[in-house]
């Protein structure tokens, strides 16, 4: 892809993120194998979120996210919640963004739910903004090397992978979850 195509591309971002919805959603089998093999390549390649995910009660993972932009940005992606190994709702994740950015790329995330109470608040709220309510940890190498089974205290650790493209750094916070009905 050209370089003036990414440039176009992440200009209308953000207005195809918003203006994306369940008319726009994947379809369910689709996300299901989707999520399948990235929480899978997540777990068998990260020790640290293999041990988490035999401890929470339940998962939200998003395996494709695309984020572009040039000063204007967004991403949008879909994905589901698990809980027990089983698909229970499917989601969709969008954030906007106004900045010295330019570029584009894709990156996977999930989200493990460490408690109820975490549980309960993705369930009832009417889309969930990473970075308020639950505590949710974004799992880097660093905080990796601290968490063992004993010291999982917070309600939700975010694991980011898969990232590819020509955009520095990647973030989930200000990211909003909504729930797709289907």
């Amino acid at each position: 892809m050209s370089l003036s195509r990414r440039f176009v591309l992440a200009a209308s971002l953000p207005a195809i993120v918003f203006a994306s919805g369940p008319a726009f959603a994947a379809p369910a089998s689709e996300i299901n194998r989707d999520v399948s093999e990235a929480l899978e390549r997540l777990t068998r390649t990260n020790e640290t979120a293999g041990n988490i995910s035999k401890k929470a009660r339940a998962v939200l993972v998003f395996p494709k996210i695309i984020k572009a932009g040039l000063i204007l940005g967004g991403s949008y992606g879909e994905g589901a919640l698990r809980e027990g190994g089983k698909t229970v709702n499917y989601y969709s994740s969008a954030s906007a963004s106004y900045g010295l950015q330019a570029g584009a790329q894709s990156y996977a995330y999930a989200v493990f739910l460490m408690n109820d109470s975490a549980l309960k608040y993705l369930r009832e709220s009417k889309g969930w903004e990473i970075g308020v309510g639950p505590t949710v940890v974004v799992v880097n190498d660093g905080v990796a090397k601290n968490l063992s089974s004993t010291t999982l205290q917070d309600d939700a650790y975010a694991f980011i992978f898969g990232q590819q493209g020509l955009m520095a750094g990647v973030s989930i916070e200000g990211s909003k979850i909504t729930r797709i009905e289907r």
